[in-house]
């Protein structure tokens, strides 16, 4: 089996391969644990380094902490990201200390501030008590190596902060219906790249039901079309093994040419206001 190429992690110095197993589908579940251990290993097994989770992402931190427990080996060879949604400082360091004992680790590769929304957000997480300082703080403890920021609703909301906060990694929608609207696949992209911050690309197959304009888009080709732009990772979530074959088998083949990734944009073009759903459009 082929391995999986390596991309740079923004400015880091770390490597991670060009897809990841995202932190959702049967990770985001109570009580499935044989499932969510099958699905973590087959990642493992397929050479995947890049691992996602979220605190609010219900047992996905105790599925991967039940893996870490067991074979610690394993653990020292992966990226392990994880998120806390709480703006206040006091609120967010509790979550840390939450996640990394769910985990069973003690340092935990990159901490994100999850979902950020609105400019309202922005000003409670930056003020004075905010959530931002909790994580300057992990990172200079050392307790997290790199910080980050996620967001799919608002293009002009992220790029501010990846441009005013000390993030090594931001994480947006990174799909061909963002190819019509603009935003995230211009403004935030270019904005990550100047500031030499890791792009990681989410929601690459445009959420659990995406509809495509033709018979021809296959997950494959919207993860493909994700690899072609200027990202470190693409991160899909997985239900099963297979989908976690399929998922490095893209990775495998590569990023879409640039023609095929351009007519992919322009064939979801008609579809762009009700396929970026998660950007409230409608």
């Amino acid at each position: 089996m082929a391995g999986l190429e390596k991309r740079r992690f923004g400015t880091t110095g770390r490597e991670v391969t060009l897809v990841g197993l995202g932190g959702e589908g049967i990770l985001r579940t109570y009580g499935r644990h044989a499932e969510a251990n099958a699905v973590i290993m087959e990642a493992l097994e397929q050479g995947i380094t890049y691992f996602d989770s979220a605190k609010v992402y219900a047992g996905s931190e105790d599925y991967y902490g039940e893996v870490w427990r067991n074979r610690p080996d394993l653990r020292e060879q992966v990226f392990q990201a994880s998120k806390s949604a709480s703006r206040a400082h006091a609120d967010a360091e509790t979550d840390l200390q939450e996640t990394l004992q769910r985990m069973g680790i003690e340092t935990l590769d990159l901490w994100q501030i999850h979902d950020i929304r609105s400019f309202s957000d922005i000003r409670e997480v930056e003020g004075p008590s905010g959530a931002l300082e909790a994580f300057i703080e992990a990172r200079e403890s050392g307790v997290v190596r790199h910080i980050g920021v996620t967001g799919h609703h608002d293009p002009d909301v992220l790029a501010h902060a990846v441009e005013n906060w000390p993030v090594d990694a931001v994480m947006m929608p990174v799909n061909p219906v963002e190819g019509a609207p603009g935003g995230f696949l211009d403004r935030v992209l270019t904005t990550a790249k100047e500031q030499g911050v890791a792009v990681i690309g989410m929601k690459v197959l445009g959420g659990l039901n995406y509809p495509a304009p033709d018979a021809g888009v296959t997950p494959e080709v919207l993860i493909r079309y994700a690899l072609a732009q200027e990202i470190a990772v693409a991160i899909v979530d997985c239900s099963t093994p297979a989908e976690v074959q399929a998922l490095a088998a893209a990775g495998r083949s590569g990023p879409l040419p640039d023609d095929e990734a351009a007519a992919l944009v322009e064939a979801f073009r008609p579809h762009a206001r009700e396929l970026a759903y998660y950007r409230g459009l409608r």
